[in-house]
């Protein structure tokens, strides 16, 4: 279930906010004047979110990649690094 705190909370209970975010690895939603406006989350749980986001980012490209086969065979591109290598 999430939490959900009025925006007050970020003033008046911080600390509180603070210790749910690193104990439970989740935001906490931020209401204003009874709707949804801000979640909060802790930095560890912020770069875990960007990192997943960076890695389906990654692999969507290369799903794309080998629809329209743009792909190489790894020992044709290991020797292609070593021959420019060897240039």
């Amino acid at each position: 279930m999430p939490e959900i705190r009025p925006s007050s909370d970020l003033r008046n209970k911080y600390n509180e906010i603070s210790e749910f975010c690193h104990e439970h690895n989740e935001p906490v939603y931020i209401t204003k004047n009874g709707k949804g406006d801000l979640a909060v989350m802790s930095i560890e749980t912020y770069e875990k979110l960007v990192g997943k986001f960076e890695l389906y980012t990654l692999l969507d490209e290369g799903m794309c990649a080998k629809k329209e086969n743009r792909i190489k065979l790894f020992k044709d591109a290991v020797s292609g690094i070593h021959k420019r290598l060897n240039e």
